[in-house]
Order: structure tokens, then C-alpha cells, then sequence
């Protein structure tokens, strides 16, 4: 891959895994069936993004508005989460990947939460490509907790109000440590963002797609890469001044 190619390639990609209660649906089995075959989906993601290039992979795997679902659901993810943890993490370390959780952990039950905690850990040393896995995560949670942590440090003195300004209330934001978001995706064919990374999505490129989650390959991902290495990213200015400093 040239240099120019790279420079092509997305940083950092979200995607929000939409389609798969439709995706089981259409085959007559149980939405638990479509969150089944969309862990698969998220394997082939990740090994593609190492592939690729890519250096940072957020996925939407829960919202904090999920938790409204029907017990059974929910449950049925929660015993997902687990399942995959124990299989997926001994590959994920393997092929120098660093794995995080964020959002509201203390929603999950103890062991649960043990869990995440521990394959973070263990990846905490990879750098081959950041998965941020958001779970029990909004986008005004994630605000108002910064906006909470900015407020601390006001009171401890170590702040003034008026030196809060975008930047620095930015630095209190998930994965502020990581490359901005330059690529958000949606499949399964809706068009809107749904709450996730309201803050980091600010300067992103959007793409959605028909394509139901389950579904979701490389080609997939190769044909938004695509489509984002085609737009012009001009942050305010006009196309002749990012041509100039091209």
C-alpha cells in the first residue's frame, strides 16, 4: 500500500450494527439467531480493519436506551458478551489487538464487568489496531460525563470556569486519548446516528447502508472506505485552501 493510499484509509471507523433482529427475522428464527451471526460480522471487521489499516474501530454493541429491550433480549446479549469474551480475547491479544469497553460499567452485573475488566487488561500493551466496544453507552452520557469530570476539577481548584472551552472539555470525552473519528458507518438502512459519539462525530464523514449487519464484510467496508477517500474534508475551509496545502 502507497502512501498515498494511506492517506486514503480511515484512522479511526465507528459503526453502528444495525439489522440484526431484521436479519434473523427474514429467516423465520429468533432475533438472538441475528445477534449470534453479527458477532461472526464483527470478527470479519476487525481482521479486515487489521488488513486495511486501520487503526481505531469503535463498535456500537449496546446502547444506554437498549436496556429498555425485553428481559429476555437483554439477557440473551448479556450471555453473548460473556461467550465472546472467553473465545474471542486469546485472538484478539494474538493478533496485537487493544480491546476497551466504554460507557457505563457499573450497569453490568459484578462478574460481568470482571470480565471486561480483565480482557482490558491483558490487551492493554497491543497497538495494532484500538477496539472500542461501546456498551451501556450514549452520546449525552458521555457529555454530560465530561462535562461532570470538568465540574470536579473546578471544585478541587485545579480549574477555572472560564478556562473550559471546547479542547480542554474534549479531553474529558471516551477515547479522547485516540485519533478522531473520521469515518462513522450505519448498516441495516437507517439514517440517523442514534445517540453514539454525538461529540466525536462533530467533523466525521457518514455513510449508511442497506446492508443488514450480519451481512457486513469486507467489501462492505472496502466500498466505504471507499466512498470516504472520494469526499473532500475541508473543516471550514474552502476547497482551494485545502488544495493549497495539499
Amino acid at each position: 500500500m502507497t502512501s498515498a493510499d494511506n492517506a486514503r484509509v480511515p484512522r479511526h471507523i465507528a459503526i453502528v450494527m444495525d439489522g440484526n433482529g431484521r436479519w434473523a427475522k427474514l429467516r423465520h428464527r429468533p432475533r438472538t439467531f441475528g445477534h449470534n451471526a453479527g458477532r461472526k460480522a464483527v470478527r470479519n471487521v476487525v481482521e479486515a480493519c487489521l488488513r486495511q489499516g486501520v487503526k481505531v474501530l469503535t463498535l456500537f454493541a449496546f446502547s444506554s436506551e437498549n436496556w429498555q429491550r425485553p428481559q429476555e433480549e437483554v439477557g440473551a446479549l448479556m450471555e453473548l458478551f460473556v461467550r465472546a469474551l472467553d473465545k474471542e480475547v486469546d485472538e484478539l491479544h494474538g493478533n496485537g489487538v487493544r480491546l476497551r469497553f466504554v460507557g457505563d460499567l457499573a450497569s453490568f452485573e459484578p462478574g460481568l464487568r470482571q470480565r471486561m475488566l480483565a480482557a482490558m487488561a491483558r490487551t492493554a500493551g497491543n497497538d495494532a489496531l484500538h477496539l472500542n466496544v461501546a456498551v451501556s453507552y450514549g452520546g449525552r452520557w458521555d457529555i454530560v460525563q465530561a462535562a461532570r469530570k470538568a465540574a470536579e476539577s473546578v471544585a478541587r481548584g485545579e480549574l477555572r470556569a472560564d478556562e473550559i472551552d471546547e479542547n480542554l472539555l474534549g479531553h474529558f470525552m471516551c477515547l479522547a486519548d485516540l485519533p478522531p473519528l473520521d469515518l462513522f458507518i450505519r448498516t441495516g438502512g437507517e439514517c440517523r446516528v442514534s445517540n453514539f459519539l454525538l461529540w466525536q462525530l462533530a467533523y466525521a464523514e457518514l455513510h449508511f447502508t442497506d446492508t443488514l449487519w450480519p451481512d457486513f464484510d469486507e467489501a462492505c467496508l472496502k466500498s466505504a472506505i471507499e466512498d470516504y477517500a472520494r469526499r473532500e474534508r475541508r473543516f471550514g475551509k474552502t476547497g482551494e485552501q485545502v488544495a493549497t496545502k495539499a
